[in-house]
């Protein structure tokens, strides 16, 4: 079963998927939004929830460090019910505290380029997201 990790931020989905086996996760691609226009991505994330056979989504829930949910949070729980209603698929909310930050420290120390970390940094939290996950299911 294939499952997509999604990180949603305000302006770009980080996207990543599982293989066949639900063991690992590699990055896909970073899609761009606009929460003004309602553009949520959901054309791009369809084509390659079909290219892929993705049959779960895992959708990062950024809660704050005291485990409350803000803005962001919230808008991330909107975006998994947007998946819902159009995929009819399972959506796991994941709680995804610090994944960017540990994605861009995972970055900085392969000393990649400023430039080249903001291009990937979100796909990289998805694939931490996803990761995560899955490990949490092999137990």
């Amino acid at each position: 079963m294939r499952v997509m990790g999604l990180d949603v931020g305000s302006k770009t989905i980080g996207v990543a998927i599982s293989d066949e086996l639900g063991w690992t996760a590699q990055g896909i691609e970073t899609v761009r939004i606009n929460e003004e226009k309602h553009d949520f991505g959901l054309v791009r994330i369809e084509e390659l929830s079909k290219e892929y056979g993705i049959e779960k989504f895992v959708v990062g829930l950024p809660k704050n460090m005291n485990n409350t949910i803000g803005p962001r949070g919230e808008a991330s729980k909107v975006f998994a019910k947007k998946l819902e209603k159009r995929f009819s698929l399972p959506v796991v909310l994941w709680d995804e505290r610090l994944t960017t930050m540990a994605a861009e420290r995972v970055l900085l120390e392969a000393d990649v380029s400023r430039k080249k970390r903001k291009k990937v940094i979100d796909k990289m939290a998805a694939i931490m997201i996803l990761q995560g996950f899955l490990d949490s299911q092999k137990q």
